[in-house]
């Protein structure tokens, strides 16, 4: 069991995924140059597409992993290692029932691949092959590495992210070698195949020595433990379907009305919004754990300066990040891949509109997860949805890429962008939700006053090197003198300071 405290396990957390990110966005970078070079810009849109219809599949889950890691809070808290082995066992066979519904689903779903690419491609090898790797090593996760939630519940992420950025590490230089030496890219997805084995079983084995009692295979949960764990799962099924529905459509309907060539194309620009986001993300899964002990076991007020604080970072990250995508996403892009993948100010500014729209609900998930408030708005997303679906079709085939990037943020607006803080302020905190909506708006505010001083000084000070320097000095000032006064930042500065305070007596 984990015996640190909670802000050494987030450091911890925090500053492994970050270093690992990092190096993996390097690279990511590298890999998708080599990629560029050695195959046609179509290998990368049927890339993308395969992705988002392996996410589609990942609905199978049904949330059961979100319900299983938040029942498993409190027998870790108390060292409960009978409830621990209990909870795993069930969660296992689940996983394993999962599995084989992934592969089913996925394998009846091939005679539907011809009616999504209905646009003529340049790619050699046959995209059944192709599609049916790609399915396996999705499905084949679902065996292993469902232990990794033990050990994230747990506040050892670091652990998890560790292993992760070791094979993919390997993964990524294998895969550049197979590239340069054969353009094969079936020999690239194997790569992937391989890779992913190993860490599956690692991950598998590492769990196993950390908590021995996982061998009490004979625990079961009792019947009012699963009766919980059913309600639970039942409210994340709407909340995972619509959130795929949402968030994993988008290649697909691209590909749909545009072809492989548009996907591939607009995929370089998804890389950097994904990178960003799983950079940020390394940094809020770090605190998952840590908020989720802390809401078992605080009062009210103490959860909602954790709140504030969390909200404060999401907003700094996030709002910086956004900035950076609007402004230099071009520069990175031509300087990277070539002129010719560069596109319109209009997509990259609704592609940063979504970017930071999802990022500022990430305190929002990280509270609605930990709480267990997973019923609460569940059948509003399907709504979320079904107007996201609507809406790309209608502005898709008018404008194209544009129009469905937009039909996403329109259907995020009228739901759950709104409804999900409603929710956990009345529901989790017990405080007014108008609390939330004048912080968001302020934040807006002092966002876009930063993008507006930026746009101004770059027509003075012209080049991408001045361009750089005012994406870095000027948010970060405009976010300090803007909330320097604020309850969260004081937290949030003097434990910075107490931190560098303990490493230098170290």
């Amino acid at each position: 069991m984990n015996d640190k405290s909670r802000t050494e396990n987030s450091i911890k957390n925090i500053f492994t995924g970050l270093f690992g990110q990092g190096l993996q966005v390097l690279l990511s970078f590298i890999n998708r140059m080599v990629f560029i070079r050695c195959l046609s810009v179509d290998y990368l849109g049927l890339n993308g597409l395969f992705t988002n219809v392996l996410s589609v599949l990942s609905l199978a889950e049904l949330g059961i992993g979100s319900a299983i890691v938040y029942a498993l809070y409190k027998p870790l808290a108390e060292k409960d290692e009978k409830k621990i082995a209990a909870y795993m066992n069930f969660y296992a066979k689940a996983y394993r029932t999962i599995g084989f519904s992934v592969a089913v689903i996925g394998i009846m779903m091939i005679p539907f691949l011809n009616v999504l690419i209905n646009v003529p491609y340049k790619i050699h090898e046959n995209i059944y092959v192709l599609y049916c790797i790609s399915l396996f090593n999705t499905s084949i996760t679902y065996f292993f590495s469902y232990k990794s939630s033990l050990l994230i519940a747990d506040q050892k992420n670091y652990v998890v992210l560790l292993c992760s950025y070791c094979t993919s590490f390997a993964q990524t230089i294998f895969q550049i070698m197979i590239l340069l030496l054969t353009r094969n890219y079936i020999l690239y997805l194997l790569v992937q195949t391989v890779c992913g084995m190993v860490y599956n079983i690692w991950i598998s084995r590492v769990a196993d020595k950390s908590y021995p009692c996982l061998k009490q295979t004979k625990n079961r949960i009792t019947h009012d433990e699963k009766n919980s764990l059913v309600r639970n799962i039942r409210a994340l099924v709407i909340t995972k379907l619509s959130g795929v529905l949402v968030n994993n459509t988008d290649n697909i309907l691209i590909t749909f009305f545009k072809g492989l060539a548009t996907t591939g194309v607009t995929s370089n620009y998804v890389l950097l919004v994904s990178t960003l986001n799983n950079l940020l993300n390394q940094i809020f899964n770090g605190l998952t754990a840590s908020v989720g002990n802390l809401n078992a076991v605080e009062n009210d007020e103490k959860k909602f300066l954790m709140f504030k604080v969390v909200n404060l970072a999401n907003f700094w990250l996030f709002g910086w990040a956004t900035i950076g995508f609007i402004f230099l996403s071009s520069v990175i892009v031509e300087v990277f891949f070539g002129s010719q993948y560069v596109l319109g100010t209009d997509i990259i500014v609704i592609m940063a509109v979504n970017f930071y729209t999802v990022g500022m609900q990430n305190a929002i998930w990280t509270y609605r997860g930990t709480l267990g408030l997973f019923r609460y708005g569940r059948y509003l997303l399907l709504v979320t949805a079904a107007l996201n679906l609507f809406f790309s079709v209608l502005l898709g085939q008018r404008f194209g890429v544009f129009g469905i990037l937009l039909a996403t943020f329109i259907a995020r607006v009228l739901t759950n962008i709104w409804y999900d803080p409603f929710a956990i302020f009345k529901y989790g905190l017990h405080l007014r939700p108008i609390t939330y909506l004048y912080t968001y708006m302020k934040y807006i505010g002092i966002l876009l006053l930063a993008i507006g001083i930026i746009f101004g000084c770059s027509k003075i000070l012209e080049g991408t090197i001045w361009l750089f320097i005012l994406c870095v000095m000027v948010p970060n000032g405009v976010f300090y003198m803007a909330l320097k006064e604020t309850e969260e930042f004081s937290y949030v500065k003097s434990m910075g300071q107490r931190f560098v305070g303990r490493f230098i007596s170290r």
